[in-house]
């Protein structure tokens, strides 16, 4: 597995893993109440904050782990990666284009953060599982 791969793995696990803790997290605040009641922007910003730093950890953990791996990147890693971004974008643009419409119709500030959050982590889940397959199997030919 090369080293832009395992980077790939690392990212979509953070990714899934992080998401999953904030909505459990706000679940468990929400107790009764509606969501948009319930206070949830520390609880955001501390996860995204808690997946990047698992992320580097990861990163620099499987570096140091494996010290002599080579770390250069290839033409066929450049592609995967300009590929995977390309399809995990698209969640980027729905994410902010959801969140304009909310806004345009005045909806709670939680439900925009939250859809924002969501496109992001949708965003770098695609885009991890396009990586790990093309990686997997071979470079689509068009």
């Amino acid at each position: 597995m090369s080293h832009e791969e395992k980077r790939a793995w690392i990212r979509l696990v953070v990714a899934v893993l992080g998401y999953s803790a904030y909505v459990a997290l706000i679940a468990s605040r929400a107790d009764g109440r509606s969501l948009p009641d319930v206070p949830y922007a520390n609880a955001l910003l501390w996860t995204v904050g808690a997946a990047i730093a698992a992320s580097i950890v990861a990163e620099t953990g499987m570096a140091v782990v494996n010290p002599r791996a080579s770390r250069a990147r290839d033409v066929r890693d450049r592609e995967i990666g300009r590929l995977g971004d390309h399809v995990g974008q698209s969640f980027v643009v729905i994410g902010a284009v959801a969140a304009m419409l909310m806004a345009m119709v005045d909806w709670d500030r939680f439900w925009i953060a939250n859809v924002i959050y969501l496109c992001f982590v949708l965003s770098a889940i695609v885009g991890g599982i396009t990586k790990v397959v093309v990686y997997r199997r071979s470079f689509p030919q068009w």
